[in-house]
C-alpha cells in the first residue's frame, strides 16, 4: 500500500532527492568513499557506465543547465588520507556539501587521528568551522566484528561545547532533512551519521513524499502507535503507558515488530534521532506526555560498554523524574563489538527484544 502523501521513498531515493535539490539551488555537492559511486550496498547507483565505451554518466550532475556540480569519487583504501583531504575541502569551501562515506562504519578507526585532531576539535582550537558529513554504515546484522559498529561511543565521548552532530536516523525523510540543513544553516558543524545497511531496503523504513516536501528534521520521534499508524499494529493511549523505550537507529524496527507480535499497548517506543547535541527539551516533553511511565529503558544493539548508553544515561537522568527507573537493555559488555556467529547474533537480538518488552 502506498504511504499517504505521495508514494514510498526509500533511503537511496531520499539521498538522491536531497543532493538533486541542493545542486538545483546552486549548492555543489562532493561525495567520496571507497565504493561511493554505486554505494557499498548497491543502493545509490550515482554513476552509470556505458557498457560499450566505458563512459561514465552522473545523472544528478546533469539535471538541468546552470545547476551546481555534483562530484562522486571512488577513493583509495586509506581512510586517514581521504578523510583528511575531505576535511580540508570542507574548510576551503563552506558553501559546498562535502560528504565522506566509509565502506563500513567500523573502518573509521583507520582515520581516528583526523577525527580526534581536526574534526572534533578544530573549531575550539583554531576557530575553523567545518560542515563535513561522515556517513558511517552501522547496525548489527550478523556480519561480524568489523562490519557492525561505527563506534558511536567514541564520537559521543568527543562531544562537548556543541562541536559535533551525531545522529542515528530511522527514516529516509530524516536523512533528507539532515543533509539539507547542513547547508541551509548559517553556521557549519561536522555531522556524523550512523547510516543504515538493512534499513536501505526495509519495507517499513520508507517515507511519504510529503514528509520530505512539508516536514522538517526531528531530533526525537514519538511513538507512531499514539496516532494509530497501521504499521504499529497497536494503538496506545499515553495515560496507559507504563514503560518508555528510548532507542536509536535500526533496533527500533526490531522493537516495533516485537511489540506488534505481542500486542502490547502499555509500552511506548520513542526514537532519539539526534544523540548530540542532546535534545533535552524534546525528551523532557516526551517524558511529560507519559505521566504513568515509571519504567524508562534505553535499548541498544551494542554491548553495554559501547554504544550510546553511558552518555544517554547521564543525560536522561537529568530530564527524567527522580522516581523513574532508568534501565539498560542491550548486549552484555564485550571486548569485541559484535559476534562472529550469525546464529549467536540472532539469539542475542531476540533476547534483548524480549527483555525490553517483558511484561
Amino acid at each position: 500500500a502506498e504511504a499517504p502523501g505521495g508514494g514510498q521513498i526509500d533511503w537511496g531515493c531520499a539521498e538522491a532527492l536531497a543532493i538533486g535539490s541542493l545542486v538545483l539551488e546552486g549548492i555543489p555537492v562532493r561525495l567520496s568513499g571507497q565504493d561511493s559511486g554505486r554505494g557499498t550496498f548497491s543502493h545509490r547507483h550515482a554513476v552509470l557506465h556505458d557498457i560499450e565505451t566505458g563512459t561514465e554518466h552522473v545523472p544528478l550532475d546533469r539535471v538541468r543547465d546552470g545547476q551546481a556540480h555534483f562530484l562522486v569519487l571512488d577513493s583509495m583504501l586509506s581512510e586517514n588520507a581521504v578523510l583528511g583531504f575531505e576535511f580540508g575541502m570542507s574548510l576551503a569551501d563552506p558553501h559546498r556539501l562535502v560528504v565522506w562515506e566509509a565502506q563500513f562504519g567500523d573502518f573509521a578507526n583507520g582515520a581516528q587521528v583526523i577525527i580526534d585532531q581536526f574534526i572534533a576539535s578544530s573549531e575550539s582550537k583554531w576557530q575553523r568551522m567545518s560542515g563535513l558529513v561522515m556517513l558511517l554504515p552501522h547496525g548489527y546484522e550478523g556480519q561480524g566484528p568489523e562490519h557492525s559498529s561505527a563506534r558511536p561511543e567514541r564520537f559521543l565521548q568527543l562531544c562537548a561545547e556543541n562541536n559535533l552532530q551525531v545522529c542515528n536516523l530511522t527514516t529516509p525523510a530524516q536523512y533528507f532533512h539532515a543533509l539539507r540543513r547542513q547547508m541551509h544553516r548559517t553556521f557549519r558543524k561536522p555531522l556524523v551519521i550512523m547510516s543504515p545497511k538493512s534499513l536501505l531496503r526495509h519495507k517499513l523504513a520508507v517515507s511519504a513524499l510529503c514528509d520530505l516536501t512539508q516536514g522538517t528534521f526531528q531530533t526525537v520521534i514519538d511513538d507512531i502507535a499514539v496516532g494509530g499508524a497501521p504499521e504499529a499494529g497497536v494503538t496506545i493511549e499515553r495515560a496507559n503507558v507504563k514503560r518508555l523505550l528510548f532507542c536509536s537507529g535500526k533496533i527500533y524496527y526490531a522493537l516495533l515488530a516485537g511489540r506488534r507480535e505481542r500486542g502490547l499497548d502499555s509500552v511506548a517506543i520513542v526514537r532519539v534521532e539526534q544523540l548530540y547535541p542532546f535534545p533535552g527539551k524534546e525528551l523532557e516533553a516526551v517524558l511529560a506526555a507519559y505521566p504513568n511511565a515509571r519504567q524508562v529503558y534505553w535499548v541498544q544493539e551494542e554491548p553495554w560498554n559501547m554504544g550510546a548508553w553511558h552518555t544517554m544515561y547521564r543525560r536522561l537522568r537529568r530530564v527524567a523524574a527522580e522516581e523513574s527507573m532508568l534501565t539498560y537493555v542491550g548486549r552484555p559488555e564485550a571486548a569485541s563489538p559484535a559476534q562472529g556467529s550469525f546464529k549467536l547474533h540472532q539469539a542475542e537480538e531476540a533476547e534483548l527484544v524480549n527483555r525490553a518488552l517483558a511484561r
